[in-house]
């Protein structure tokens, strides 16, 4: 602005407008969002600078107030979305696009947030030790059949919690927590590592199934290190005995500070466009949420599944109760 005022002070040539550009607090890993930034970048010219905020995204946004420069929070987990909205630190949007393109059931209903992405939480099995058919629900994974042979990552990992706060909606607290304590007695070690880590322990021997979210295993299968890991093992979709398949989804809301609002709204509308649903599917094995975009030929080739019929809010009200539970039973101890 000093620059400006003194140009026209001075009565030299006025500047060229500053170009577009947009802020970003993801919660996502950079490599995932990063060919769709350069897509974006190269369609339209906007600016998109990406700031990786691992943990407390809505504390750092409430801190910021009016004065935060982002625009967007880009983040996993439908938990972690309402946490952000109702820290107040977010603003409705209405667009015609993100209507048409995001069904109703995977947008709030007060246009806080969108859901660009979704994903199953699901079995990883070791093809040579794990008949097909043998893992049929989340239920059945507290069997003593699966003693010693479950790995898993951190029971208070967010895509864990929300599968806890799932089997609550399902059966209840009390349930759930018998189900916890007998997933914990069977897990072959302690939880450890990420969900790829739980891919590569299978593929050690040192345990036969593991939880983990389909997207993981496709980015392996496309990393020549990574591969013999991944071939080591079989997706495996089992579903609640009252219900269908645990999926969560990764979403976008806009900020109430959000000073670039309308380049902001494009890169929204953007992101749920048939192109950038497609470098979802092709680059992060993905499920897009705009209906008749095709998944990856290599997320098609894993079958259909039935969604759960549980609602994503309901499980994300659920949260609290979940982290109680894991927390009474030491799941991580």
């Amino acid at each position: 602005m000093r620059k400006i005022a003194l140009a026209a002070l001075l009565g030299c040539t006025a500047l060229p407008a500053l170009a577009e550009e947009v802020n970003v607090y993801s919660h996502r890993q950079p490599e995932l969002i990063q060919p769709l930034v350069d897509a974006f970048q190269a369609e339209t010219g906007i600016t998109v600078n990406v700031a990786f905020v691992d943990k407390g995204m809505a504390e750092r946004l409430v801190a910021e107030g009016d004065r935060s420069p982002a625009d967007l929070v880009l983040t996993v987990d439908i938990a972690r979305l309402l946490q952000i909205v109702e820290a107040g630190v977010t603003q409705p949007v209405q667009s015609d696009v993100l209507e048409a393109n995001i069904p109703a059931t995977l947008r709030d209903e007060g246009d806080q947030w969108f859901g660009l992405t979704t994903r199953a939480r699901i079995v990883y099995a070791a093809k040579d030790r794990v008949a097909d058919g043998e893992v049929t629900t989340y239920e059945d994974l507290a069997s003593e059949k699966w003693k010693g042979r479950i790995c898993v990552r951190s029971g208070l990992n967010d895509y864990n919690v929300a599968l806890v706060s799932a089997m609550i909606a399902h059966h209840g607290e009390e349930y759930a927590k018998t189900w916890l304590e007998g997933v914990k007695a069977n897990l072959a070690r302690k939880p450890d590592g990420g969900d790829r880590d739980q891919i590569k322990a299978i593929a050690a021997g040192e345990c036969d199934i593991a939880l983990g979210n389909t997207y993981y295993l496709g980015q392996m299968l496309a990393d020549p290190e990574q591969k013999p890991a991944a071939d080591a093992v079989r997706p495996v979709f089992p579903v609640f005995e009252d219900g269908g398949t645990h999926v969560n989804i990764s979403g976008v809301a806009m900020t109430k500070a959000a000073p670039n609002k309308e380049a902001a709204l494009k890169f929204m509308e953007w992101l749920a466009s048939d192109e950038a649903q497609a470098i979802y599917a092709e680059t992060n094995n993905e499920y897009p949420v705009e209906p008749g975009v095709k998944r990856s030929d290599l997320v098609a080739s894993w079958g259909e599944f039935t969604p759960d019929s549980k609602t994503l809010t309901e499980i994300a009200a659920l949260r609290p109760a979940a982290l109680k539970l894991i927390e009474e039973v030491n799941f991580d101890g």
